[in-house]
Formats: structure tokens, sequence, C-alpha cells
């Protein structure tokens, strides 16, 4: 699967850019993946893929308590896409896969 693996992303956020570690693999032809930012860590919620599209949502406590949505393609090794936390504005997301 081309998502599987550990990535370095990077949210730009409104309060500041936002550095975070994904694993994601995919077991049975079904998609698992965490996010790991400092000691948190949160399962992602309903991972989704379409093609080279990949969504999902996921719980946050850190910096604030939020319900995050995601919506990321890959190509090769780079990751692009947004995390959108409810009424806030949509944030870009950009990230390399770890060799």
């Amino acid at each position: 699967m081309s998502f599987d693996g550990t990535w370095n992303i990077t949210i730009a956020t409104p309060i500041g850019k936002q550095s975070v570690v994904l694993e994601i693999s995919t077991h049975d032809g079904d998609v698992r993946g965490t996010a790991r930012q400092g000691e948190e860590v949160v399962p992602f919620i309903d991972p989704v893929v379409d093609g080279d599209r990949l969504t999902w949502t996921q719980n946050v406590t850190r910096p604030m308590r939020l319900s995050l949505k995601f919506d990321v393609t890959v190509e090769g090794a780079t990751m692009a896409g947004t995390a959108k936390a409810g009424f806030l504005p949509t944030s870009k997301l950009t990230g390399a896969r770890i060799a």
C-alpha cells in the first residue's frame, strides 16, 4: 500500500506549525494508523483509502482538545493534504516518509 510506513508531517495551523509522526499500515486490506506528537499517541478513526487518497479522523488533546479530519494524498515518498479542526480554518499538511 502506498501509505504504509512512518511519516514525518508538519501541519501549518493557526497557532503555529505542528510536527507529528504518523505510523500507517495495512492488515488484511484494512488501513490502520496512529499519530504521535510528543507523548500523545492517538489512533486513526475510520481510515478510508480511495486510490492515492487517504481520509481519517482523530481526537487529540494537544495543543488543545480537538477532533481533526484529515485528507491526504501520497506521491512516492511525499504526502500532502489538509487537516480540519471544527470551525477553525483548514490547515495545510506536508510530509515525507522516513526511510
